[in-house]
């Protein structure tokens, strides 16, 4: 069994795909319209054949206070690991990008959270 697809909440899919892409760097891989909505996925540039993360439309009302709660609580939706994460959080601060907690150790891995734009937190984890 392999992990294939992870979706992420997103209010507005052309802003994720924005934010997903020329911010955190990864690339779009597909993008297919389904009438009012898209099948919009991104990847990472070191896995391109990865998994990929589906930029999920909140078409449903359920998951918009899914988001919202998880939002205020400040727990990230999602984890994506970084090589360096000093680095990552100097180059993303410098773009514009806001972090609810900086990289912090915590024993034997490195985490910083971060507002993606678009309702979530996401965390950076450097191990």
């Amino acid at each position: 069994m392999k992990i294939r697809l992870l979706s992420i909440l997103v209010a507005e899919q052309e802003q994720a795909l924005t934010f997903y892409t020329q911010v955190l760097g990864f690339i779009k891989k597909t993008d297919v319209p389904l009438g009012e909505h898209r099948w919009l996925t991104v990847v990472s540039p070191q896995e391109r054949d990865g998994v990929e993360l589906v930029l999920e439309p909140m078409a449903f009302a359920p998951a918009r206070t899914y988001q919202q709660a998880l939002f205020a609580a400040g727990i990230p939706l999602a984890a994506f690991q970084v090589e360096n994460l000093q680095q990552e959080y100097e180059r993303l601060v410098q773009a514009g990008v806001q972090f609810s907690m900086p990289p912090t150790q915590m024993g034997a891995i490195t985490l910083a959270v971060l507002d993606d734009t678009c309702g979530n937190h996401l965390q950076l984890m450097q191990l």
